[in-house]
């Protein structure tokens, strides 16, 4: 089946790209979370607009995008989270949280989008977290989670 990616998908490729997957893929996954959509005729201005729209929040350049890794990789990021007697956390960190600890701890504002978790966040301590600026330049930093 022919799809128009709206959203980035790790291995599959980039908003306003036209992908063929198969067809359960599509409609089980990638539609309904609305990472894609159905490619039609009429779709084909869809991908102009998608890819006019990711051109304006996208890091253009590599030596952009290596001036944002030095910036991250520069700031120390504490994450606060409810916790257990254990250490166990109540629930896990997610990348929307590990992008507003950034913000937070004075680092550029990063998309959500575009933080790694290697695994998921569930336990107190420090965890290494990546962030992908460029198709080839990602930051890695580290995250402490604490007990608020």
């Amino acid at each position: 089946m022919k799809i128009i990616l709206t959203h980035e998908v790790s291995g599959l490729g980039t908003a306003g790209d036209v992908v063929d997957v198969k067809d359960g893929y599509a409609r089980n996954y990638l539609v309904p979370r609305g990472f894609a959509i159905r490619w039609t005729k009429g779709g084909e201005k869809d991908v102009a607009q998608i890819r006019r729209a990711r051109k304006i929040h996208e890091i253009a350049t590599i030596e952009q995008a290596n001036e944002i890794k030095a910036k991250l990789e520069g700031v120390n990021v504490r994450l606060a989270v409810r916790s257990g007697d254990a250490g166990r956390l109540f629930g896990s960190v997610t990348p929307a949280d590990v992008a507003s600890a950034i913000k937070a701890a004075g680092g550029p504002e990063v998309d959500k989008r575009r933080v790694e978790l290697g695994a998921p966040i569930k336990t107190l301590g420090s965890h290494q977290v990546s962030v992908r600026l460029h198709a080839e330049v990602a930051a890695n930093l580290g995250v402490e989670v604490v007990a608020a």
